[in-house]
């Protein structure tokens, strides 16, 4: 059985914590939360899950529960721990197959799956992209851009678990600062395929709206159209195929915050196809009828993450100064479900004499 997992990108908060949330398998059966948790956290004692969840550390469905609570399918775990010493997240080279897309003396471009943490966290000390990086290089000493945090060896930027795509990785402390001042000047070129519910009114358009932590939901992140909290955040979107009930977007970001497309699809009123934690992986537009709700579940089946590619990139080259580009395709899972929603766009048209309303 498979959990949804996630980790986060750094806020303040995350010098001193770790922030990790699951989503229960719908066929899970009922175990005790602090046995359940034993199973899925690395290097946690059940005593320590006990007495966080005791604590209101871990909460379910965002309430607090007791240590015997038993998980039910579909239960929103939140738990929130002290980070361990850094000693206790000293790297650990492994040997996990790399898709390199690229490398010379100074860079690498890799493409990560969906379901692979990028750098070690809570739950996550092992079998990060981070992890296979620290063994791929060897001896060879990579910078970090986050001070001292070998958990952030070679990289210049992060995406989260569930979004599959390209990444670089900086190779020496001149590559690192070179495209660390490319990032922070927004000349880099990000461009990412999402799947989102719905039909956009516009065919293309520009949301700049401030990110930031929901108010209330603390794992969530929400827009502030007012601009008086939150950071500044700007997606370009155009839409590249609209099949009805859904459409397949285009997206290049001019900054890069925390769920930044996810949170603005979704303040257009489009979000994320199977998207379970802005409200995509539920019905959001279409018929009534109970082959149109199978038709949507299977669908989600084949992508059990939310429909979000970092498809290509673009940034001048440290040292040759030449501009470089990579362009990715759509992992299977991702080109599964759209082919899906061709196929049934097909089907209703020919249904209905080429006409839907």
């Amino acid at each position: 059985m498979q959990e949804k997992q996630e980790n986060r990108e750094d806020s303040l908060s995350d010098d001193l914590f770790d922030h990790q949330e699951i989503k229960v398998d719908r066929k899970q059966s009922p175990i005790r939360i602090d046995k359940f948790l034993m199973d899925r956290l690395e290097r946690i004692s059940r005593n320590r899950i006990q007495t966080a969840i005791k604590s209101g550390s871990i909460l379910v469905n965002t309430e607090e529960v007791k240590p015997n609570y038993k998980v039910r399918p579909g239960d929103a775990i939140s738990v929130v721990l002290p980070r361990p010493p850094s000693d206790s997240l000293k790297l650990v080279p492994q040997k996990i197959p790399l898709d390199i897309r690229y490398e010379d003396e100074d860079l690498l471009i890799v493409h990560k799956p969906a379901g692979m943490v990028v750098h070690p966290g809570i739950g996550h000390y092992r079998g990060t992209l981070v992890n296979a990086l620290a063994y791929h290089f060897g001896e060879q000493e990579l910078p970090v851009l986050d001070g001292n945090r070998q958990d952030r060896l070679g990289l210049v930027h992060r995406i989260d678990k569930n979004t599959s795509g390209l990444l670089v990785v900086a190779k020496n402390d001149y590559a690192m600062t070179h495209l660390a001042k490319q990032f922070y000047r927004h000349t880099v070129e990000r461009t990412y395929y999402a799947l989102v519910w719905g039909d956009p009114e516009k065919d293309e358009g520009t949301v700049s709206m401030n990110v930031g932590r929901h108010p209330r939901y603390r794992k969530q992140f929400t827009v502030f159209p007012e601009g008086d909290q939150g950071k500044w955040a700007v997606t370009h979107y155009k839409v590249l195929e609209r099949l009805y009930y859904v459409s397949l977007i285009q997206c290049n970001l001019e900054t890069g915050r925390t769920h930044q497309i996810r949170v603005h699809m979704k303040h257009l009123g489009h979000p994320l196809f199977s998207d379970e934690k802005y409200g995509g992986d539920r019905i959001c537009k279409g018929t009534i009828f109970s082959k149109y709700k199978v038709f949507v579940e299977n669908t989600f089946n084949i992508m059990p993450r939310h429909a979000l590619h970092a498809k290509s990139l673009g940034f001048m080259h440290p040292r040759t100064k030449k501009e470089m580009h990579f362009d990715s395709d759509l992992p299977q899972d991702f080109q599964g479900a759209l082919d899906r929603w061709r196929r049934y766009l097909q089907g209703r048209k020919a249904a209905v004499g080429d006409k839907l309303d």
